[in-house]
């Protein structure tokens, strides 16, 4: 069975579309590699400096302080914030970690720790300036 010269034509234009894509094929993807090339950069060709910027430090559970609340562990990372909050008075110190960090409303707040919401309002502000004035004269401002 010998193909017919029109099946032979249209063998040989299928041929030739064929290596026309595999040709565009290998031209994109070398024009890519060379794209890479001009953005990318081996680690090893790296300076010293650019290599510390990409680094990073796991500071997990470092300086971390863990105050309970009613039954809520509730983490603060900040030294100078847990140093203060540590100075507070119990329930002053419940009243700014229940209001800011478990964002309760004050007459949430009022009602887990049998308070009148004007009350929690009260010595929430007041707490906020005491902690004010702790860490101003820490950083000595």
């Amino acid at each position: 069975m010998n193909p017919t010269t029109q099946e032979q034509g249209k063998l040989r234009m299928f041929d030739s579309f064929c290596k026309k894509v595999l040709t565009n094929e290998v031209r994109n993807y070398h024009r890519e590699m060379e794209r890479l090339r001009e953005r990318e950069v081996s680690i090893s060709e790296l300076s010293e400096h650019e290599l510390s910027q990409l680094a990073t430090m796991d500071s997990y559970f470092s300086t971390e302080q863990i105050f309970n609340v009613l039954g809520f562990d509730v983490i603060v990372s900040s030294e100078s914030i847990a140093a203060a909050l540590s100075n507070l008075p119990q329930q002053r110190r419940d009243i700014i970690l229940l209001s800011y960090f478990l964002e309760l409303s004050d007459a949430e707040i009022g009602k887990k720790l049998n308070l009148i919401r004007s009350t929690v309002q009260y010595q929430r502000a007041s707490t906020l300036q005491e902690l004010k004035k702790m860490m101003e004269e820490e950083n000595g401002e």
